[in-house]
């Protein structure tokens, strides 16, 4: 698993919550779906809520969220 594996996760987890959420929301809809790919995903284990951040970062350059400030909740574009 990688870093570009959460970012389609992301995607749906935002969809799932209607398309706005913060980003502690994001990360606890994740556990809630993916744990076990979480828990197999080697060092990502350890990383996965840095990398969530990472990813959504990427996101917003490929115009898949919008910007926003870090307190913010994150929307999809």
């Amino acid at each position: 698993m990688m870093r570009d594996d959460l970012m389609p996760w992301i995607i749906d987890a935002l969809k799932a919550t209607g398309a706005t959420a913060r980003d502690v929301d994001v990360c606890k809809y994740l556990w809630a779906h993916h744990e076990l790919e979480l828990r197999r995903g080697g060092d990502l284990f350890y990383t996965w809520q840095y990398d969530v951040r990472w990813a959504a970062t990427k996101l917003r350059k490929n115009h898949k969220l919008r910007a926003n400030k870090p307190s913010e909740a994150w929307h999809l574009a």
